[in-house]
């Protein structure tokens, strides 16, 4: 029963940091939803054998979304003939035309940016997150950070 209560209150007290991240990483509410939810499903079962859940649940986080982005995984379309207007949501405040830009990466290029840039994890915490060396994390936050510097909406941006 410890457990379980020990499990609820992280859930309750790092939910809205992991939703935000997980939106980052698929840029679609829903999908972060669902993703954050898969990934807390996944802690549960490991929850007794966890040294640190918020690292644990954050790997989780990138490796079922990169398993989901390798798999094309298709999510549910709303159908019907008019859908209502829904807020935006605004992941990073002021920036959203970077946010948008960061969304065009590719999967594991985007999990670098999130993981360094808006979790500020070192290089070698996102390696370990990710399941590769340090050097690969460099060269993909390298290539990320050199189409975030031509892509035309973040140039215009800066302007």
């Amino acid at each position: 029963m410890a457990d379980r209560t020990i499990f609820q209150d992280f859930v309750v007290a790092r939910s809205d940091r992991l939703l935000r991240t997980a939106y980052l990483l698929a840029r679609d509410w829903g999908v972060a939803e669902d993703l954050l939810q898969e990934s807390l499903a996944k802690a549960w079962f490991a929850w007794p054998g966890i040294d640190e859940p918020e690292a644990y649940v954050r790997k989780v986080l990138v490796t079922t979304y990169i398993s989901w982005w390798r798999r094309r995984w298709r999510r549910e379309v709303p159908s019907g003939d008019e859908l209502p207007d829904t807020p935006s949501h605004d992941a990073a405040g002021e920036g959203e035309e970077l946010w948008r830009a960061v969304g065009r990466l590719p999967a594991r290029q985007r999990a670098v940016i999130v993981l360094r840039f808006y979790e500020d994890l070192p290089v070698g915490e996102v390696a370990r997150l990710l399941g590769c060396q340090e050097g690969t994390v460099k060269s993909q936050t390298a290539k990320a950070l050199a189409k975030l510097r031509v892509d035309e909406s973040v140039v215009k941006e800066r302007r």
